[in-house]
């Protein structure tokens, strides 16, 4: 412990006679250790913002939308006809036991009047099970009810970004609106959700009974139909099993033999959410590696200073092993220097790396997350390139031969 203490003295003194070439050496591992921090900061906080966008969708979901059918030798591409209905959503939920919710819905959009204000939103037709299975909180007021379904009443539910764009800092709740020029009851308010995956404001939206949509708001020559059903499982366990279960019942349903085309398709949303999850992981992962390669220049400035360092000190070095300096105190002594050069370096570079990383974030406004074990891992990386890159150097200084260090000029 003496000896390592020691090291430790002499190679500040060290580094304090060249503090001009010390902290031009430590450059190369500050950059380095604060560009793998900012950089992976930037890549999990985009990889989590994704992750967030896409769970606000909801949780073990499976989305059903209308498939392309062929008439007369022509193909209408996917959703190009509509295939689901709502009697189609009424026997998944009641036929399917891995199945514990479902939302069928129908979409438009149109301009909301409300006093002297209006707006132009999103419209939806839907069930009361379409705010459990996109895990929406209501505010505000209640959920549509069954019985509004029923009897397609006019009343509604409105998002964050309506309510501030129609009614400012008034209360919404109980109030009448028009949509359409259709009078339509505000009676409850929904939480705030975000972008969606695809950017769209998911609060710029107005559900409405489905029944009240189909038939006095968004009009279809097929009344029963609808634009697509969210399907939500029991659990993730079971997530897989309710997609056979859904498949098997809709080709019943719409008499899918072997032969005949699928007019419709599903899409597994946690796979998504896997996938994407995956790739944002890689791109971190690549933004770290790219970093680190400014790691490795810095380490080999490192092992430069350092062999200049014992070419200048070879005297020295002959007069401490002529007075009884062992190899290992030699070693010991220019691998001390090393570790405290990367150490210093890797400490600056991290503050830098944090400062950088909430620059950028309260600049374009990117989201970042600094893990305390990015932090951990880059400090003991510096550490460990000062003992990799200082080696070299620190053994060729304790293979001089005594009497020729002494007699160097």
């Amino acid at each position: 412990m003496t000896t390592l203490w020691q090291s430790l003295l002499i190679a500040l003194r060290a580094l304090r006679v060249n503090k001009m070439r010390a902290l031009l050496t430590m450059l190369g591992i500050i950059i380095g250790i604060g560009a793998v921090i900012a950089m992976v900061a930037i890549g999990s906080g985009a990889s989590k913002m994704i992750s967030d966008q896409i769970s606000s969708i909801g949780s073990n979901l499976l989305l059903v939308l209308p498939g392309s059918v062929t008439s007369g030798g022509m193909r209408s591409g996917a959703g190009g006809t509509q295939t689901l209905t709502y009697d189609d959503a009424r026997a998944i939920k009641a036929e399917c036991p891995s199945v514990g919710a479902v939302a069928p819905s129908v979409r438009g959009s149109g301009q909301v009047v409300y006093g002297n204000q209006n707006w132009s939103t999103v419209l939806f037709g839907v069930t009361p099970d379409m705010v459990h299975v996109r895990d929406w909180t209501i505010v505000a007021g209640r959920n549509i009810t069954q019985s509004d379904v029923d009897g397609a009443t006019k009343n509604c539910l409105i998002g964050q970004t309506v309510v501030d764009n129609l009614f400012g800092g008034t209360d919404p709740m109980g109030k009448i609106i028009r949509i359409k020029k259709i009078p339509f009851t505000v009676v409850g308010i929904l939480g705030r959700k975000g972008q969606s995956p695809q950017g769209q404001d998911q609060d710029d939206v107005i559900y409405v009974p489905l029944r009240t949509a189909q038939r006095k708001l968004l009009g279809s020559q097929f009344p029963n139909v609808v634009g697509s059903i969210m399907v939500q499982a029991k659990d993730a366990d079971v997530l897989d099993k309710a997609e056979d279960e859904v498949t098997e019942l809709l080709n019943q349903r719409h008499r899918i033999g072997p032969n005949r085309e699928v007019d419709y398709t599903i899409r597994n949303l946690s796979e998504l959410l896997a996938v994407t999850e995956q790739s944002s992981k890689v791109m971190s992962i690549l933004l770290g590696a790219v970093a680190s390669i400014s790691l490795v220049v810095g380490g080999i400035g490192i092992m430069n200073i350092m062999l200049v360092s014992v070419t200048e000190r070879t005297r020295e070095i002959g007069i401490r092993i002529a007075i009884g300096a062992k190899k290992r105190d030699i070693m010991l002594q220019f691998l001390t220097e090393a570790v405290l050069l990367t150490t210093c370096g890797g400490i600056i570079g991290m503050l830098l790396g944090v400062a950088g990383a909430r620059i950028v974030a309260s600049l374009i406004g990117w989201p970042t997350l600094i893990s305390v074990n990015t932090i951990i891992i880059a400090f003991g990386f510096s550490a460990g390139v000062g003992v990799f890159f200082g080696f070299y150097p620190a053994r060729k200084a304790a293979s001089l031969n005594p009497i020729d260090a002494l007699r160097y000029e």
